[in-house]
């Protein structure tokens, strides 16, 4: 069972809540747990996906350990701003995704 990690940004209580119910609250709004199966960690994400709200700047980040993946470990993502992970040899990069301008959005 792999280490995860939860990070999250203006989140409502219930989903802090949930988090904290599950997980070690090391710092605000930072969840971990050193041993959280894969049933468990998708359960988790599940709520958060349900809960997040769309608005408000909301957002959250899962971050744990997969040795199957070439960086050694899988990054999940919701909400703002958005990010797009990319791999770049072996290596699992964030950036943000921009918004298409409006002279690419009227080609």
């Amino acid at each position: 069972m792999p280490m995860a990690l939860v990070v999250v940004r203006n989140a409502p209580m219930r989903l802090r809540g949930f988090l904290a119910s599950c997980m070690l609250e090391v710092s605000p709004c930072v969840y971990m747990s050193p041993r959280l199966s894969q049933a468990v960690r998708e359960r988790v994400w599940g709520v958060a996906e349900q809960w997040l709200p769309v608005e408000d700047g909301a957002s959250a980040v899962m971050v744990w350990q997969d040795g199957s993946l070439p960086a050694g470990y899988g990054v999940s993502s919701l909400g703002e701003p958005v990010r797009e992970l990319v791999e770049a040899e072996g290596l699992v990069l964030s950036r943000l995704r921009t918004a298409p301008s409006s002279d690419e959005e009227t080609s």
